[in-house]
């Protein structure tokens, strides 16, 4: 009988070490290492039969607004993405962003720059629809911050 559970318990380790993955071996800056860039990424999800509305509204504020940020250098690209599978309750859409890594801490000079680009009337339109249109036909559902892990040869 103890030969019997021995023998099981041998078993046993052999599946579990063959199974385990070994320890890991990769080393940040040497195996990887993460972008400069970052991007955020924003999960949307849209009402039943708005998705054109939002779409719209998005052109002439999102859109309109990152078109200005990236001639001035502050972004470095933008896009959305539709969600072709979604479930019940799951987003629709993602707006992405991607910003130079030293645009990430909050700048008086880019806030500056980029409202004398995109000016006060443009940033009460957007809020505008922001708060009358997009606020009662999505739901922003999270938004995160993502660096890239670039894998070394």
């Amino acid at each position: 009988m103890k030969k019997l559970m021995l023998g099981s318990l041998i078993a046993a380790f052999a599946m579990a070490t063959v199974s385990t993955p070994a320890a890991a071996q990769l080393r940040e800056y040497q195996d990887y290492e993460y972008s400069d860039s970052v991007v955020e990424l924003t999960t949307v999800r849209v009402e039943p039969g708005q998705m054109d509305t939002y779409l719209e509204g998005l052109r002439s504020t999102w859109v309109a607004a990152n078109e200005v940020a990236k001639e001035l250098g502050h972004i470095e690209d933008y896009a959305i993405y539709a969600n072709m599978a979604p479930a019940s309750g799951v987003f629709h859409l993602m707006l992405v962003i991607q910003f130079p890594g030293e645009n990430m801490q909050p700048s008086r000079e880019r806030y500056d720059e980029f409202m004398a680009a995109w000016g006060e009337a443009n940033m009460d339109r957007s809020n505008e629809t922001v708060v009358n249109i997009y606020n009662e036909i999505r739901e922003i559902q999270g938004v995160y911050l993502l660096r890239e892990i670039e894998m070394t040869e």
